[in-house]
């Protein structure tokens, strides 16, 4: 397949993807929604999967040779695409499901544009794969600008924890010089990451596996990378390479506090 596409558009379809998605989840916020169950505890709502097919819609319409990974619903379309889009329709539905805000829908093509929209705030944190912006309720567009000023670090205490007992991220916030130099925040949402490309948080650490190419993670890194911010596993290797969950901070100064952390309870 030829792809005549450029970066640009693609981003575009990332953005009216995730706002779709986001338009779903902010209407069936606070109804009874049913539930479907998955593995360990977890589940889904009727507003993910809602949320999913509005924005399969709309990558459907823009891009009908690509491939999707969604959450609720696998992968779709021709095996032997070249280029696949990774959904995330409701990233925090545990939070959802209670009443709580702190949520996100998350569009990203692999290894391309990525979109994180925020359905209550109204912003849609967005990257072409080398630049990211903000845009907010139709004001101009600004460039995503990474900062440890607010000492904030988000810690992904949800299970599993591959990494254990060598590591876990609940670890960290006991050690000494983290209570010295940071000030932990817990989220169960990958909106975290589009806060730290921000500025709105120094740091972001989780445990797991290979992230790279998952719905939950991969249009948060998008963005993380493309605003400049520091990206590694919990072992400080590029990730994807290891498997071994995330490290994301604003600066490299940052970074590295967190990495001597790490190590010293490996």
């Amino acid at each position: 397949m030829i792809n005549s596409y450029t970066s640009s558009d693609d981003a575009e379809v990332a953005i009216a993807g995730a706002c779709a998605g986001a338009d779903v989840v902010r209407t069936m916020y606070g109804q009874w929604l049913p539930r479907i169950d998955k593995a360990a505890g977890d589940f889904a709502t009727a507003a993910d999967v809602k949320a999913e097919e509005m924005i399969l819609d709309v990558i459907r319409a823009a891009r009908r040779d690509d491939a999707v990974l969604g959450e609720e619903g696998g992968h779709q379309g021709a095996g032997g695409a070249v280029r696949q889009w990774l959904v995330d329709p409701l990233c925090g539905t545990l939070n959802y499901a209670v009443g709580n805000m702190a949520v996100a829908v998350n569009v990203s093509l692999r290894e391309g544009a990525a979109a994180v929209a925020d359905p209550f705030s109204g912003e849609v944190f967005f990257t072409d794969g080398e630049t990211a912006w903000v845009r907010h309720y139709g004001a101009d567009d600004a460039l995503l600008t990474p900062t440890p000023a607010s000492r904030l670090v988000d810690v992904n205490l949800d299970p599993p924890f591959p990494s254990a007992p060598g590591f876990r991220a609940v670890d960290l916030l006991a050690h000494p010089e983290f209570v010295e130099r940071f000030r932990p925040r817990v989220v169960s949402t990958t909106l975290a990451l589009a806060w730290v490309a921000a500025g709105k948080r120094a740091a972001y650490v989780t445990d797991g596996g290979d992230l790279s190419g998952s719905v939950h993670f991969a249009a948060g890194i998008a963005l993380c990378r493309a605003a400049g911010c520091i990206v590694t596993g919990i072992d400080g290797a590029p990730i994807g390479e290891t498997g071994s969950g995330l490290v994301v901070a604003a600066d490299d100064e940052t970074h590295g506090q967190l990495m001597s952390m790490i190590r010293s309870r490996g």
